[in-house]
């Protein structure tokens, strides 16, 4: 486990969630970490190659919380910004190519074929994470979008719902439970 990248990357996404030119907030870190959380689950659960997904997860909104412009396309630019870093660090080819795979197809939104575990881990830890994101989701809805309570509640329960439905079928089993009990806490009923 190269534990010297994976600390240098979490210093280093910290730093740039810090950046007054970060859009999403320091948000986006306890984000990260919960995808790194997940992941490192999943990674566990599925017999994945743990270190790969765990720089992946770190890496994932690289180009997000880097520049917003790139947001769109996030899962493009940031394949690049990680193959820099990574290169520097002088991780290995083979493996950076497995972290750009996960960054490329982690976004549920974009329809992508996953052709490995890791690429699934990370991709379910990103959509699952926003369980473990709930200030930040509701910053994003009140403070960023200006939702009205109700609103606001709302923006997040859908959020959620299109996040677990992302979920291979393996890991909405794993994760069936933190589903089912947030979702009654934000009920409306």
């Amino acid at each position: 486990m190269r534990d010297d990248i994976i600390e240098f990357l979490e210093k280093d996404i910290k730093a740039r969630c810090e950046s007054p030119n970060n859009f999403f907030g320091m948000g986006c870190y306890y984000h990260m970490k919960a995808v790194v959380k997940n992941a490192i689950l999943l990674s566990d659960q599925f017999g994945a190659d743990t270190e790969v997904v765990i720089i992946a997860s770190w890496l994932h909104d690289v180009a997000s919380i880097t520049d917003y412009d790139l947001y769109e396309e996030h899962h493009i630019h940031g394949t690049k910004i990680a193959f820099e870093i990574l290169k520097s660090l002088n991780y290995s080819s083979e493996k950076i190519e497995k972290v750009q795979k996960c960054i490329l197809n982690h976004r549920g939104s974009i329809s992508q074929e996953k052709s490995s575990i890791e690429e699934v881990c990370v991709a379910d830890a990103d959509a699952i994470s926003h369980f473990d994101s709930l200030p930040s989701l509701f910053y994003l809805a009140y403070e960023k979008r200006h939702y009205g309570i109700e609103e606001g509640i709302e923006f997040v329960r859908n959020k959620l719902k299109r996040s677990y439905n992302k979920l291979s079928p393996n890991s909405k089993k794993v994760f069936e439970d933190k589903y089912k009990t947030t979702m009654e806490i934000l009920a409306q009923d």
